[in-house]
């Protein structure tokens, strides 16, 4: 029944269809290619979080373990005007 409506349409309306057709497709090809790389970027971007991640916790252990400051005589205190 479909074929029998495109054989009966004028040629005009058939082109007119084949080139919206061809304009999705395009846009779809498009959106494609963008998904993927906003799915590479967001890959990139949770690694380096979980990379700073580490670092955090790894900066706190050492701060932990590190104990608290010694603190010094006097005369090793900048006076606050340096």
């Amino acid at each position: 029944m479909a074929l029998a409506k495109l054989e009966s349409m004028p040629v005009e309306n058939i082109q007119s269809i084949e080139s919206r057709l061809a304009e999705i497709e395009a846009k779809l090809s498009f959106a494609e290619d963008l998904l993927e790389e906003l799915n590479r970027t967001v890959y990139r971007q949770q690694q380096q979080c979980d990379r700073l991640q580490q670092e955090l916790h790894a900066l706190r252990e050492t701060i932990e373990t590190s104990g608290p400051a010694e603190p010094g005589s006097p005369g090793d205190e900048v006076p606050p005007h340096y």
